[in-house]
């Protein structure tokens, strides 16, 4: 098995960063996956579960570190897939533009989301 090295036009800064991101993926949902479904009741949490849980600091900090890391890796892999293409210069840098706009206001709702719930409290 190859070694997960960085594409050509990728960067090996944005290739390294989409590597950490998909490692605390996997820490940080290891850690939601048991909080929210093996610790609560039946598996499942209330409105009001939700509501109590997202009260506890470390849990709001989690879900936001969660949210960063699964925008930041998902949106650096579709341009990863969109370099596949071997598009032109403009297209990419057009592409990679549109899909930090998009990756900022996905964490941008989903923080504010998460802050609404955490204020419900």
């Amino acid at each position: 098995m190859a070694a997960s090295t960085p594409k050509a036009r990728e960067g090996a800064w944005l290739w390294l960063v989409k590597i950490i991101a998909g490692v605390l993926i996997l820490v940080v949902l290891g850690v939601h996956f048991v909080m929210n479904h093996m610790v609560a009741p039946g598996g499942l949490l209330t409105y009001a579960d939700v509501v109590r849980y997202y009260q506890i600091p470390y849990v709001v900090a989690m879900e936001i570190i969660f949210l960063v890391t699964v925008v930041t890796h998902s949106f650096i892999g579709l341009r990863s897939i969109l370099l596949d293409l071997n598009p032109s210069e403009p297209i990419l840098k057009a592409a990679t533009a549109l899909l930090s706009v998009a990756g900022v206001a996905a964490v941008a709702y989903g923080a504010w989301l998460i802050f609404t719930i955490a204020g419900r409290g």
